[in-house]
C-alpha cells in the first residue's frame, strides 16, 4: 500500500503565485467600468445622432474625449485578463501560450485604434 501525502499529490497543481494579483486587477476593473459605462452611455448618448461636424466639436471638448478613451482602455484591459482566465482554464500546452499571446495583442491592439480614433476627434 502506497501512502502519499497531501503535499505530495499537490506538487505541480499548485498556485502559479499570481491569482491574487488577477483577481484584484479584474476586481479594480469592475469597478472602474461599473462608474466609466454609464459615463460612457451617457456622453456618447447624447452625441449619437449628430452629424460628422457636430461630433468632431463634441468630442473636441475634453470630458467626452477622456471619458471614452478611458472606457476603450479599461474594457479591453478587462477583456483581456477575462480572456486570459478563459484561456488558462481550457486551453494546455504550447496553444496556451499562443493563444494568451494573441489575446493580448488583440485586445491592446483594439485599444489603441480606438484611442487614437478618439485622439484625432479630439485634437
Amino acid at each position: 500500500m502506497r501512502f502519499i501525502t497531501d503535499r505530495k499529490r499537490a506538487t505541480g497543481l499548485g498556485s502559479a503565485k499570481s491569482g491574487t494579483a488577477h483577481h484584484w486587477s479584474m476586481t479594480i476593473s469592475s469597478v472602474a467600468l461599473l462608474i466609466l459605462i454609464p459615463l460612457f452611455v451617457f456622453t456618447f448618448g447624447s452625441a449619437l445622432g449628430g452629424s460628422y461636424e457636430e461630433i468632431l466639436v463634441y468630442y473636441s471638448r475634453p470630458f467626452p474625449a477622456i471619458i471614452a478613451a478611458l472606457t476603450l482602455a479599461v474594457g479591453f484591459k478587462h477583456f483581456n485578463d477575462g480572456v486570459q482566465t478563459l484561456i488558462e482554464d481550457y486551453v494546455h500546452g504550447t496553444a496556451q501560450k499562443v493563444w494568451i499571446i494573441a489575446m493580448t495583442c488583440l485586445s491592446y491592439g483594439a485599444a489603441a485604434i480606438g484611442i487614437f480614433a478618439i485622439a484625432r476627434l479630439a485634437l
